[in-house]
């Protein structure tokens, strides 16, 4: 019989019953927690890396922003498939090393003032597709690493060091940046993934690589990641309400990112905000985020799932509207911008976690990681397209008058949810649903941030 402490896994290996008690899990958890700060940090360093180290136009954070983003688009449809075939350790361990030395040579090249943008570019695609490759794969670690019954446990617990990754992650990256120059919080930020590769390189459980399902007798021989691809977009196409968030989410998705590189010019250039009030307006929407969260437990089963999904989104992507009008001191713009971004990081929790239940439950369980997928796919692909629009309408326009203009655009989120049947959901989910999951992953708005469902 096992101990009150203990457990015995299918392998035979005893395993704590809390996994705070399992060293290998607490290795994962720190490793975890240290590669998401710094991979949000770098979301902030890399393009005041630009803007104050390079002078970067507007065209050019652009562009960088959009390559950062471009392996979302690229790779999220076949990282899946691809960490299958290894073992989570060697995948996490290899992106935390690659990412250390990318930041970590961007950062002594900016002292040197050997770092150009061409150069500037390549680390943040490094960056982005190794995050890409982490991310998946530190989810593909904890099925193999804990007890199915203590999933729910491992899951919240990695997830809100995620939350708290969005959420300090930017101030800290703008901290860094006002208190000891860009370059150097470049190579600051090389710390945490390396932190994180150490943690992760201490993981001792035995891991095993899962059979492929579709050739459980051949694995050596790879599923057919195509033919499963196409079976995942042809049953969102098909249902009209993962069909309307699909929309909703590339509208959304273009938008926030064409205005998302605005921001970042206008918030140093026009509003002359220091690196760390910069971090500290957009951390907002982190807290922000934890109430939208509360929320979400609540107001869908009173006010109908439809009506709060249209009135959050117009609310936080509504409120962006008054932030071309702000002019004078930092002592009244920075008060303003924090008001701003917790109400758009209130109302775009809200958003994520209500389509999170609609789309579980209209989804069968054999289709739900795909599911996910395809919206993702779908919504973050139009992201590098709007980083760059935002760049050139920046350039052509003005940075004033290109904020309200993608600000504006942002509203066609909302549209297309209120024009829809999602619109009309009443307070119970449809019938057959899956048990709605309201502590899933975080998906704060903001600079790096890697949505799931988001929408508005």
């Amino acid at each position: 019989m096992p101990s009150t402490s203990s457990a015995v896994s299918d392998s035979g290996r005893s395993v704590p019953s809390s996994l705070w008690r399992d060293r290998d899990f607490r290795r994962l958890w720190v490793g975890q927690t240290a590669s998401q700060l710094g991979e949000h940090t770098a979301s902030i360093v890399l393009p005041l890396l630009a803007v104050l180290t390079l002078d970067a136009d507007a065209g050019e954070l652009g562009v960088l922003r959009a390559v950062g983003q471009a392996p979302l688009l690229l790779l999220s449809l076949f990282a899946g498939a691809w960490v299958d075939r290894w073992r989570t350790r060697t995948v996490m361990a290899a992106t935390d090393a690659g990412r250390t030395l990318m930041l970590g040579t961007a950062g002594v090249a900016g002292l040197f003032g050997w770092l150009g943008l061409p150069a500037l570019l390549v680390v943040a695609l490094a960056v982005g597709a190794l995050s890409v490759f982490f991310d998946v794969a530190y989810q593909a670690s904890v099925v193999r690493l804990v007890r199915r019954e203590r999933l729910l446990q491992g899951n919240s617990a990695l997830e809100g060091s995620r939350s708290a990754a969005q959420i300090g992650g930017p101030a800290l990256g703008g901290a860094l940046v006002s208190l000891l120059s860009a370059p150097v919080a470049a190579a600051s930020g090389a710390v945490f993934f390396a932190l994180s590769f150490l943690s992760i390189r201490r993981i001792r459980r035995t891991e095993s690589i899962p059979e492929h399902p579709e050739h459980p007798e051949h694995p050596e021989r790879p599923p057919r990641v195509w033919r499963r691809i196409r079976k995942g977009l042809s049953f969102v196409v098909g249902d009209i309400s993962l069909r309307t968030v699909c929309l909703a989410s590339a509208a959304f998705q273009f938008s926030f990112a064409a205005m998302m590189t605005v921001y970042l010019l206008f918030l140093p250039r026009e509003l002359h905000l220091s690196g760390g009030a910069v971090g500290l307006a957009l951390a907002a929407t982190g807290p922000g985020a934890l109430l939208g969260a509360m929320l979400a437990a609540r107001l869908p089963s009173r006010f109908g799932y439809g009506p709060v999904l249209v009135s959050a989104a117009a609310l936080g992507d509504g409120v962006f509207l008054c932030v071309p009008a702000l002019h004078g001191s930092s002592a009244v713009t920075v008060p303003t911008l924090l008001a701003v971004n917790f109400v758009f990081g209130a109302a775009g929790q809200l958003v994520n976690v209500t389509v999170m239940a609609v789309r579980q439950a209209v989804t069968p369980d054999g289709m739900q990681g795909r599911a996910a997928a395809t919206i993702t796919f779908v919504g973050m692909g139009t992201a590098p397209l709007g980083s760059l629009l935002g760049g050139f309408l920046a350039m052509g326009w003005g940075v004033r008058t290109s904020l309200l203009v993608t600000a504006a655009g942002m509203m066609l989120s909302p549209v297309v949810m209120a024009s829809s049947p999602l619109a009309r959901l009443g307070r119970a989910l449809p019938a057959g649903q899956n048990a709605p999951l309201t502590a899933g992953r975080s998906a704060v708005h903001g600079p790096g941030s890697r949505p799931s469902d988001d929408v508005g």
